[in-house]
């Protein structure tokens, strides 16, 4: 029979087999030993003065990081709903404050001496322009409110309430007059836009390069109109005999006052109607007194 090595164990003094490499009885390194060990064993550096095994890391289990993972997730949505629903309560209160605000139907409003002046009777149908209001007119006076800038009517437009009945006096050509007008609402000002921009008809055409005319004051006269700078050859215009340097004071019966105003009414008319242009010419010699004239003029289609 073969004989079994054993070995003493330098820390307890206890006897082991020569194959192990440590100490069954206190963990201790085996000085000289050689084998493997499958048991429990534990390395020199990890057992405690008092010569125990140290004790095992606890891990986290799978459920505790699942519980982890939701408490971030709800904790992270409380936060992203703590910070978009006051902005999205902002843009609806926004959206809401638009709604409401009033609309006279005109447009670009600006500063003046005497008031505020818009370019245009603005939206076809629209409260203006049923008022007979036309671009260049100076606004004075805004349901008994006295108007001096542009934010005044602004401020007005949110104050007056949609559907209100009011006053408006104006200047117009130098002179006081007034009238009245019902307030709408800014999406029914949009709403008559869009029924006009698509009304069956189509638009007129007229024939002249809109960005060559300018307002200017007739010579002579306490009045403005717009000034044409280039007639389009073989075109509506050129065709009725309007000439380049013509001063349209009246489009149809309405008072043309700005070259937004002028472009306007010719949008408005209907393609293939005959609409009567008021003009001023200059004579053709240097001194001869501007001349009045009446022109008709059948408009084309775009």
């Amino acid at each position: 029979m073969s004989q079994v090595s054993e070995t003493v164990c330098s820390n307890c003094h206890s006897t082991m087999p020569a194959e192990l490499r440590f100490c069954r009885n206190c963990g201790f390194r085996l000085t000289g030993s050689t084998g493997g060990y499958t048991g429990t064993q534990y390395p020199a550096t990890a057992v405690s003065e008092s010569g125990a095994a140290p004790k095992k890391k606890r891990r986290i289990s799978g459920m505790s990081w699942i519980f982890v993972g939701l408490l971030v997730f709800f904790v992270g949505a409380a936060a992203f709903t703590a910070i978009v629903t006051p902005l999205r309560n902002r843009s609806n209160v926004m959206q809401r404050t638009a709604v409401v605000k009033a609309s006279i139907g005109a447009d670009q409003f600006d500063n003046t001496d005497q008031g505020v002046i818009f370019e245009s009777g603005g939206t076809p149908g629209g409260p203006a322009d049923q008022a007979g209001l036309v671009g260049g007119d100076v606004i004075v006076k805004f349901d008994g409110q006295p108007v001096h800038e542009e934010d005044e009517i602004d401020e007005l437009m949110t104050k007056t309430p949609i559907g209100k009945t009011v006053e408006i006096e104006y200047l117009r050509d130098g002179q006081t007059k007034t009238t009245k007008l019902t307030t709408i609402s800014q999406d029914d000002n949009r709403r008559l836009y869009r029924e006009f921009e698509r009304r069956p008809e189509g638009r007129a055409h007229f024939g002249y390069e809109d960005g060559d005319a300018e307002r200017v004051q007739v010579p002579g006269m306490n009045i403005f109109g717009v000034r044409l700078g280039t007639i389009l050859r073989s075109r509506p215009a050129d065709l009725a005999g309007i000439k380049d340097g013509d001063i349209v004071t009246a489009f149809d019966g309405v008072p043309i006052r700005t070259t937004d105003e002028m472009l306007m009414r010719v949008r408005r008319a209907l393609p293939y109607s005959t609409v009567k242009l008021t003009i001023m010419r200059k004579g053709e010699n240097e001194g001869d007194p501007i001349q009045k004239l009446d022109i008709p003029v059948k408009m084309g289609k775009q």
